[in-house]
């Protein structure tokens, strides 16, 4: 099965957690902060949306930022993955 996004949205795969931090205390998993950072699963066509063209500007495979409370979590086949809007996605990491 395969997740395709419909105009300007885009399927995300969140990186992992740090389990350590910089001075090297193991974090527990309930003290984690979800990370910002994914990978770009999918990219949906663009179009008009609300009466503006929209030209897709991510690609899959690119390391991007997002915003903190932004899109849907969906859970398929035993992976999950975020479903958020192009204009939610703050920053490509290069």
């Amino acid at each position: 099965m395969k997740l395709v996004p419909l105009t300007d949205r885009v399927v995300l795969k969140q990186c992992e957690a740090e389990e350590t931090t910089k001075s090297g205390i193991i974090l527990a998993s309930a003290a984690q902060e979800k990370p910002q950072e994914a990978i770009v699963i999918a990219v949906g066509p663009g179009g008009v949306v609300d009466g503006k063209e929209i030209t897709m500007q991510v690609k899959e495979g690119q390391k991007v930022i997002y915003s903190k409370y932004a899109g849907t979590d969906v859970k398929l086949e035993g992976e999950e993955y975020i479903i958020v809007r192009q204009n939610d996605i703050l920053a490509v990491v290069e």
